[in-house]
């Protein structure tokens, strides 16, 4: 198996989705670093050695948002990780001692099949309980490719342009940021692909199904009525005894701060409930004014 070059955090990501409860060893190296560079050769021979495992390499100062995650400060430095979560680590150019821990751990691996299925099983009900909330986090939700200021296809930016010409209120989600959602939304909704236009958490259907409701005036009657920010401020901080406004989610934090509220938040065993303000460009904007 050959070493995959990372480039991108929505990379990563998509790679540490698809392995399941493999193995993968991250390598965090630099091109100013000779021993990261020559640590690179190792990690060429290794993935030819281990078949079962996952490995890639990512420069450290390129990706930052996947460095800062996993808490790197120096290059060469190896990362473990077993359904996304660190098992093991290694700082330095220690070839001999990075073997090892390949070794071991790839051992450890392949004793693991009933948990790794049981992994795989709650990751699954997590998506699924994810996605239930994602349709429903606001009355009008689009699925897009991109963002209501940057649509990265024309189907997106159809519906977001027919969107805008209505008055109503509605808050989107860039399929593009995560690969999980991309690909589950597909299933949870039985629509096969993007845009996808939510309305109280039911499907109303992709552009053309749109479209179509539009030239016949059924849209209108369908949308419900734009609601000042000021009262989805209020509706919102009301929605639950506490609740969070961080970048992205609990399961998949998009800033070092956001991730350690959701850490202390979870030592205390308090239930709560997140608004990802990433999400919602007014919102985040009238949050920090405040």
């Amino acid at each position: 198996m050959e070493v995959k070059v990372v480039s991108e955090k929505a990379n990563f990501d998509a790679i540490a989705t698809s392995i399941g409860g493999k193995l993968l060893v991250v390598h965090f190296w630099a091109s100013w670093s000779e021993p990261s560079k020559l640590m690179n050769e190792v990690l060429d021979e290794l993935a030819k050695e281990h078949q079962n495992v996952a490995f890639v390499k990512i420069e450290a100062e390129s990706v930052p948002d996947v460095t800062v995650d996993l808490k790197v400060s120096s290059v060469p430095t190896f990362v473990f990780l077993r359904a996304g979560k660190e098992i093991d680590r290694l700082a330095g150019a220690n070839a001999p001692e990075l073997s090892k821990k390949v070794a071991q751990h790839a051992v450890a691996a392949a004793t693991t099949t009933t948990t790794t299925a049981k992994i795989s099983a709650d990751e699954k009900l997590d998506l699924e309980t994810r996605l239930k909330k994602l349709v429903s986090a606001d009355r009008v939700m689009v699925f897009i490719k991109g963002t209501v200021e940057e649509p990265r296809c024309g189907f997106s930016r159809q519906l977001v342009d027919l969107l805008n010409g209505k008055d109503v209120a509605y808050s989107h989600f860039n399929i593009l940021a995560d690969p999980a959602v991309r690909e589950g939304l597909k299933k949870f909704s039985n629509w096969p692909s993007y845009p996808q236009l939510y309305v109280d958490g039911e499907l109303v259907g992709g552009l053309d199904i749109v479209q179509e409701l539009e030239a016949s005036g059924e849209l209108d009657s369908m949308l419900p009525k734009k609601v000042s920010l000021e009262d989805r401020l209020k509706k919102l901080v009301n929605s639950s005894p506490v609740l969070l406004f961080m970048k992205g989610s609990p399961e998949a934090p998009r800033c070092g701060f956001s991730r350690t509220v959701c850490g202390l938040l979870n030592e205390t065993g308090v239930e709560y409930s997140t608004f990802d303000i990433l999400q919602d460009d007014e919102v985040r904007q009238r949050s920090e004014e405040r």
